[in-house]
């Protein structure tokens, strides 16, 4: 891994911990600040509002800054943010910490993945991004376990301080290791980054992640239900399930680098249509603990196998000024998270039972292919038009050439 990226694969680890451990100390947090369960986890939610609330925000007020500046202010924000988080002495404050530091969420990612896209050459573009994010993955499998032992053990506050002092870790290697010296390390400014929403590519590229992740969410925010009361497996048994998950989206995340830089759009097509099939597969197979622990670890792939093809897809279809639209497109993940979510919990509302629920993760897979496809479609038409407008300017210039 190049140190650069290297540098940002912490931050993306700590950033990672940060949204997700809070959902392992939750009985902790309830009892410490007198809330209940449902109150605290809450706090999840609030995080999620500050990245989708935050990101445009955030990407817009730094459009003409140099982004490795960038990036050493939003690595310092979450700091800051966790150290917040770690003192609060109250619910509300704590509240108020979580979507302060989610306000840098959306934008690190978008703006580290710009960032990580230009530090290699054009052909490995999509690796690098995945190279990032996979701090990310590994914040599923080690931090959030870490820290949820650091908080049963020391208090959930420890866990915070721990954050904290990866963060500065974090800090430290953007300023030492990451470049600044690259023209492209600057943002295109205001009116470049909003110019760039103008282009409908952008936004089918942007609504594909969010109907991903709305796919993704719409099961697997009930897989504990479905694993215990469907496939039969212990309530203890679950932690190692979701670990194997956690495993197969870190690999899934290096497959989707991989894959992208070879063909771009029919790996996010092809993996569309495999999660398709996963889903289909999961709900046939769970009433089996084997086979429905197989799909879970292939779901994981999966999941992640498409995650850097469409934060590439952004970067390259708003490649003039991609900053904005790279971080909407953090948006766009966590809209599809909240929204998931909503639409399992009203398919189970509607009489759905837990082992049909991931047909309907097939269906938002099956509207993210017809809208990938049309997206591909729309380029090949493009480019196609753009050949032969060059071949008609070379045969109206080759009467001159003899002048």
């Amino acid at each position: 891994m190049p140190l650069p990226i290297l540098a940002l694969a912490i931050a993306s680890f700590c950033i990672g911990t940060t949204e997700f451990v809070i959902m392992g100390l939750l009985p902790e947090v309830a009892a410490d600040l007198g809330v209940s369960i449902p109150g605290a986890g809450l706090l999840v939610t609030g995080y999620a509002l500050g990245v989708v609330i935050g990101a445009p925000i955030i990407a817009i007020a730094t459009a003409s800054l140099p982004r490795k500046s960038v990036l050493i202010g939003l690595a310092m924000l979450f700091v800051v943010g966790n150290l917040f988080c770690a003192i609060a002495p109250n619910y509300w404050m704590l509240m108020v910490a979580r979507v302060v530091t989610a306000f840098g969420h959306g934008a690190f990612f978008g703006i580290g993945s710009v960032v990580a896209a230009n530090l290699v050459p054009r052909h490995k573009r999509a690796s690098a991004i995945a190279l990032m994010f996979a701090g990310l993955t590994l914040a599923n499998i080690l931090g959030v376990p870490a820290g949820t032992a650091l908080g049963e053990i020391y208090g959930w506050r420890a866990t915070f301080y721990a954050v904290v002092a990866i963060g500065i870790a974090a800090v430290i290697a953007i300023v030492l290791l990451v470049p600044a010296t690259r023209e492209e390390q600057k943002g295109g400014g205001f009116i470049s980054e909003i110019r760039v929403l103008g282009k409908l590519q952008v936004w089918l590229a942007m609504l594909i992640s969010a109907l991903a992740s709305a796919g993704l969410f719409a099961v697997f925010t009930y897989i504990k239900p479905i694993l215990t009361d469907v496939s039969g497996i212990s309530t203890s048994a679950v932690t190692w399930v979701l670990l194997l998950f956690g495993a197969g989206m870190t690999v899934g995340n290096i497959i989707g680098g991989k894959l992208a830089d070879w063909k771009l759009m029919p790996t996010v097509i092809g993996t569309l249509v495999a999660l398709m099939f996963i889903h289909a597969i999961f709900a046939e197979v769970s009433g089996n603990a084997v086979a429905a622990i197989v799909v879970v670890f292939v779901w994981g792939v999966l999941t992640f196998v498409i995650v850097p093809p469409l934060q590439m897809r952004v970067v390259e279809t708003a490649e003039e000024a991609p900053n904005l639209a790279a971080t909407l497109n953090q948006g766009a993940f966590n809209v599809g998270n909240a929204s998931g979510a909503w639409i399992g919990g009203a398919a189970l509302t509607w009489g759905v039972s837990y082992q049909n629920l991931p047909f309907v993760g097939s269906a938002l897979a099956v509207i993210a292919v017809l809208v990938a496809v049309g997206s591909w479609v729309l380029d090949r038409r493009a480019g196609q038009a753009r050949l032969a407008f060059d071949e008609g300017e070379r045969l109206s210039l080759e009467p001159l050439a003899g002048l």
